[in-house]
């Protein structure tokens, strides 16, 4: 299958995923390929792929995150996977943390643009994060290694949530090398799960761990 094909099937795939937010989908995909790529955030070569490598590998975590979820997303970007999560899980609210002006300045565009009320944009890392401690789920993508990440998301999450971090095919070398560190930090039952498993050909590989009580 070639990756017009692929595209394709992924759009189809995606309807069934966001149903009636399909059209907002839809508009974010839109502002991903043209704003996204003129302003950096995202490459020229990931436009023909975006509902398949970044749209649906997003979407399907919400199949991991609680109704009406608190939910902070480290080092959002372009959105991925926030604001993906907050058009496909309008029960859910959202805050998008991002050290970059130009990144957040796209992000509260984007936000309007779509009309979305279960999201607010904080330009900050995630240690200048107040309060602490708070957020049911703390997701992120692509941010750093394993280690590094539970220093920053794991003080973010109340005790017994969750954080969710979208990995590669490393992920499951990523708990053992960086076990000291994880039990150091407060997390539990760190563990690697697959989303979209019954819909994606290469489905969503997750890193999820919970803070200890």
């Amino acid at each position: 299958m070639n990756d017009v094909s692929r595209e394709t099937a992924a759009v189809d795939k995606a309807t069934a995923v966001f149903s009636t937010r399909m059209p907002l989908a839809e508009k974010y995909a839109e502002l991903l390929a043209d704003d996204g790529v003129t302003r950096g955030l995202i490459g020229p070569r990931e436009v023909p792929r975006l509902w398949e490598r970044h749209l649906l590998n997003c979407a399907v975590l919400g199949e991991l995150i609680e109704p009406e979820a608190d939910v902070l997303d480290i080092g959002s970007g372009a959105g991925l996977p926030g604001l993906v999560l907050a058009i496909v899980r309008p029960d859910v609210v959202v805050t998008l943390v991002e050290p970059m002006a130009r990144r957040t300045e796209f992000l509260t565009e984007a936000t309007e643009a779509l009309g979305l009320d279960n999201v607010e944009v904080l330009r900050a890392r995630a240690e200048e994060v107040k309060p602490r401690g708070r957020a049911d789920v703390v997701t992120s993508r692509a941010v750093a290694p394993l280690g590094k990440l539970s220093h920053w998301c794991l003080p973010l999450a109340r005790p017994g949530g969750q954080v969710l971090a979208i990995k590669g095919a490393s992920a499951a070398d990523e708990i053992v090398k960086y076990a000291k560190d994880l039990k150091k930090r407060g997390a539990e039952n760190p563990e690697v799960v697959r989303c979209g498993t019954e819909l994606l050909d290469t489905p969503t590989t997750v890193v999820r761990m919970f803070r200890r009580n």
